[in-house]
């Protein structure tokens, strides 16, 4: 008898974990590596939200605390939702977990049986179809192509709707892409999702705050308030409040849904961590002063890049509407010769070779459903991004 599970023969491990642990094995050995493949802001957590878990030690709030929050965080959660997306929400609909990606698994858990399928469009970030394939479910990808921005069509989407489906996922703005969805473009969406009274949405709404220019963002239940209840609406501190090591993610949803992720949280986790939920409660509902710096900095980062990027021969890069991230197209690329002899016959190729000739950690676009890309994090600073932009423009113009 298989001692190891047979779910782990349907999944892959992370691309982007493999990528940046090779670029810090490069770097151990001496190697000069520049990482742009992980998707953490290089900002520090703001010191108002630190006090908070300063304070929350000295006052001795290190216990157990319920399976699905503190009550001081789920207030905090509904009042955000009520200020900044006009959803309303009572405490017990909401769900404190250990990071984003636990609420989503939870999630998961508790609604999959055999055979049920959830549409993702693709490109996706790397962990939404592993879920689904750990949770017994069947993932749906739904092309994404450059043409159209990386985004969900609405006759895509109905065409990829069949009995079978119980879930949505939407992430906007989008890892690995940047693209983001207008209120039409998501009206669209909702539009189909209307028709199809079995179909639940799931919208992962962790970029929010990182959005650039007069883009205004937006969010299903928002735009269509008759989806509101099978819509889970899910968040977190990580990437805005530059709390990724918290390990803070939260949602709110029907009070049924709720109900059973408690239950499966309450034999997973138990919870989370005490201290990282009073500096939630600080990031939450304190001053939000450091949101624009953030934003200024990650928006000069974005157009440095893609300006940069575009003048590299053979590349294709679209302009992000949101998140931390560029998707190059490489497809010129494909077939083409590096120096060192090898081949390009994807665009995995590609990036391992662009690490090994000039010290760029990217991620391959087939990890995340859509290539021939690669998807590069602007998280970093000016300066290492142009001295990564100009190894990238070296390495294109060096291939034959």
């Amino acid at each position: 008898m298989a001692f190891l599970a047979d779910a782990l023969t349907r999944i892959k491990p992370s691309a982007t974990t493999a990528l940046t642990q090779k670029a810090r094995d490069l770097k151990a050995q001496g190697r000069d590596i520049i990482s742009l493949s992980v998707g953490e802001p290089d900002f520090d957590t703001p010191d108002n939200i630190k006090q908070a878990a300063y304070a929350a030690i000295k006052a001795g709030k290190t216990k157990y605390t319920p399976v699905s929050g503190i009550s001081e965080l789920r207030e905090a959660i509904v009042g955000k939702l009520k200020r900044e997306n006009n959803l309303d929400y009572k405490p017990s609909q909401t769900i404190v977990s250990t990071g984003g990606k636990h609420v989503i698994f939870v999630a998961l858990l508790s609604t999959l049986n055999p055979g049920d399928e959830v549409i993702i469009p693709a490109p996706f970030w790397v962990s939404y179809p592993e879920m689904v394939l750990l949770c017994g479910g069947t993932p749906v990808p739904v092309d994404c192509p450059i043409e159209h921005d990386f985004k969900l069509q609405p006759e895509a989407l109905e065409r990829a709707i069949t009995p079978k489906t119980k879930w949505i996922i939407l992430n906007s703005p989008s890892n690995p892409t940047g693209a983001a969805y207008t209120w039409d473009e998501m009206k669209a969406i909702t539009d189909v999702l209307l028709k199809h009274k079995h179909v639940w949405i799931l919208t992962d709404d962790m970029y929010e705050h990182l959005v650039y220019g007069d883009f205004k963002f937006c969010t299903p239940a928002e735009v269509e308030p008759n989806l509101y209840d099978r819509t889970l609406t899910m968040n977190g501190v990580s990437k805005a409040y530059a709390m990724t090591g918290w390990r803070i993610g939260y949602a709110a949803g029907p009070q049924k849904l709720m109900n059973a992720m408690d239950m499966v949280q309450g034999h997973q986790t138990s919870g989370t961590s005490s201290i990282s939920q009073w500096a939630a409660v600080e990031a939450l509902s304190g001053t939000q002063a450091h949101l624009p710096v953030f934003r200024k900095a990650f928006e000069e980062r974005r157009d440095l890049v893609v300006s940069m990027l575009n003048q590299a021969k053979g590349l294709n890069c679209p302009m992000p509407e949101g998140a931390f991230y560029v998707y190059p197209s490489m497809a010129e690329l494909i077939g083409k010769t590096a120096p060192s002899g090898k081949a390009l016959a994807t665009d995995e190729d590609f990036v391992l070779e662009l690490l090994e000739t000039e010290g760029v950690a990217a991620v391959h676009g087939s990890s995340f459903g859509l290539g021939p890309n690669f998807r590069i994090s602007y998280a970093t600073s000016n300066a290492l991004l142009e001295d990564a932009c100009n190894r990238i423009q070296r390495f294109c113009a060096n291939l034959r």
